[in-house]
């Protein structure tokens, strides 16, 4: 039996309104037939089954703007990285899958580690809002950060730009590496990527923490990985 305190949280009118960012394509893509796939939807339809309700998934191709329709109460849970200056407005579960941030350079670029970015001078290519963006926007000293309205565009401005670089997640950048571009040996951090559901909804919130764990337990998240085209060995610990 579920908490109706949990129900009335998580979907007041039967129905779990699921925020899926389409922008990391590690997490979420659309299929052949055009309808959202991949490990953050396997999740989504999991928890309604569980709560009883119905789906609705509501697609961005940015986590910044899933952050920012949070204000417009557009979905009651979430997929995003966990964040501390989310943590103000969002309660994350545990992590249930950990991706790399890395940078695509220029193959002929004498860059060869991510720490080499951080220099007077250097500009890199960021999707706004990102959970990277907000990573660098605190530890970078040196360089400017170029800010693209998404990570795909990120990419696109690096290249048209002629930046020093492209700021990503190193599944995503992988997809664009050829015989002009390449990815850095290294990273610049590891990406906890979490369910999430507005702080004030503090029943909700232990719910979906349960939830997680049971999934990772029972090989959801591996199976959703797989199912999607993406490698079982990025679930979390």
């Amino acid at each position: 039996m579920i908490d109706p305190q949990v129900l009335q949280q998580l979907a007041p009118d039967g129905v779990l309104r699921a925020a899926i960012n389409l922008g990391n394509p590690v997490l979420a893509q659309r299929g052949a037939d055009g309808e959202p796939q991949g490990v953050s939807v396997a999740l989504a339809r999991a928890l309604a089954e569980e709560l009883g309700a119905s789906l609705e998934l509501i697609t961005f191709d940015a986590a910044g703007k899933v952050f920012a329709a949070l204000a417009e109460d557009a979905w009651r849970v979430a997929f995003l990285a966990i964040e501390p200056v989310r943590e103000q407005q969002i309660a994350f579960s545990a992590p249930y899958v950990a991706i790399k941030g890395t940078y695509l350079v220029a193959a002929d670029s004498a860059l060869t580690q991510v720490a080499q970015l951080d220099a007077p001078g250097k500009r890199i290519a960021v999707g706004q809002g990102a959970a990277y963006d907000l990573y660098l926007s605190r530890t970078v000293q040196h360089a400017e950060l170029v800010r693209a309205p998404t990570s795909a565009a990120a990419v696109d401005w690096f290249i048209e730009q002629g930046l020093d670089a492209a700021a990503g997640v190193r599944d995503f950048l992988q997809t664009r590496v050829s015989a002009h571009w390449r990815l850095l040996d290294d990273n610049f951090m590891t990406i906890h990527q979490a369910m999430a559901v507005p702080v004030a909804h503090a029943a909700a919130a232990a719910f979906v923490k349960s939830f997680v764990e049971r999934q990772k337990a029972k090989g959801g998240v591996k199976r959703g990985l797989l199912d999607s085209g993406q490698s079982a060995d990025l679930q979390a610990s």
